[in-house]
């Protein structure tokens, strides 16, 4: 079964979520392809998509209404090379999410959704009910339209392919959007859903001067991301970049340290996957604690500055 995917590339480098993909699409037994749609810095993302181990082809489309990846415009490139692919898969980021939708209602197939592993050629497992239960789905359609979880799969070495590269056009500019701006916070610190360990920030923490005051050195001290909870996120404490949870970002890291979070279920779909689970929060019954590996009811405002100090 051959697959293209979608590469995601931000600033001229390839998103490691696209490895993880890479993984995904190689399960389903067949020739994977890699998609790279972008603007003048297009060209060095294919070639590192070349490099990586298990990719058959890139093929690179290269074309200014590509350059800020917009889904109206990218969506129909992808559906114009489908005919030559029995599947599509997109990491369930907000990139993919915005554009896989977009191909499967163009070539009028339901989409797979977040899947977890692959079962089959066309059976698959994804989450339910927050995670709270995992389905086994097979499509019956004709072509796929896959977008994948990323923490669960392994990311492909991104050195030891030899891929070539051949460019593709596609409809371009379609005339339904236009970039006016983009927003992004600058950090230092890892990326949220690929560092090996995030500390988390709850609504407990009372404000966003509190959040900075205790979070930031915690996370500094361990070279871990910071995440927070949507409580914490609606409180102003942090922007929505760093919400983890079901409706912000998923993460599976090595060390995952929630502090004063009481484990709303939304957010335990965010982070459950995560290797090992530390729990701070005053509450003895907090949700948390069902899920930490380990746990400390106490005042996190003692808690977490001895911690730091002691690291």
């Amino acid at each position: 079964m051959s697959a293209l995917v979608l590469a995601e590339h931000d600033s001229g480098k390839l998103n490691p979520a696209t490895l993880a993909t890479v993984t995904a699409a190689a399960a389903l037994g067949g020739a994977v392809h890699v998609l790279v749609a972008g603007g003048d810095d297009a060209a060095g993302v294919a070639d590192a998509a070349a490099k990586v181990a298990g990719v058959e082809k890139v093929l690179l489309a290269s074309d200014a209404a590509y350059a800020h990846q917009l889904a109206e415009n990218v969506a129909p490139l992808i559906a114009g090379l489908m005919d030559s692919y029995d599947a599509f898969l997109a990491p369930a980021t907000t990139t993919g999410k915005n554009v896989a939708p977009r191909v499967a209602a163009m070539l009028d197939v339901m989409q797979v959704s977040d899947i977890l592993s692959v079962e089959g050629p066309k059976s698959f497992t994804r989450p339910i009910y927050a995670g709270n239960a995992i389905a086994t789905v097979e499509s019956s359609d004709a072509k796929l339209v896959i977008t994948v979880r990323t923490t669960t799969f392994d990311k492909a070495a991104p050195e030891g392919g030899s891929a070539p590269v051949e460019p593709v056009s596609g409809p371009g500019e379609a005339g339904l959007s236009s970039f006016v701006s983009l927003e992004a916070s600058a950090s230092e610190r890892p990326d949220l859903t690929s560092a090996n360990v995030v500390v988390s920030g709850g609504r407990a923490l009372k404000d966003a001067a509190t959040f900075e005051q205790l979070i930031t050195p915690l996370a500094d001290k361990l070279g871990a991301a910071v995440g927070a909870s949507r409580a914490a996120v609606d409180a102003g404490y942090i922007s929505n970049d760093y919400q983890v949870g079901q409706t912000g970002k998923i993460v599976a890291p090595e060390l995952y340290i929630a502090i004063g979070i009481s484990g709303a279920i939304q957010h335990l779909a965010g982070m459950k996957d995560s290797k090992v689970i530390v729990a701070i929060n005053k509450d003895p019954d907090a949700p948390i604690f069902q899920i930490a590996d380990y746990g400390l009811a106490t005042d996190l405002f003692e808690a977490v500055p001895e911690l730091t100090g002691k690291l």
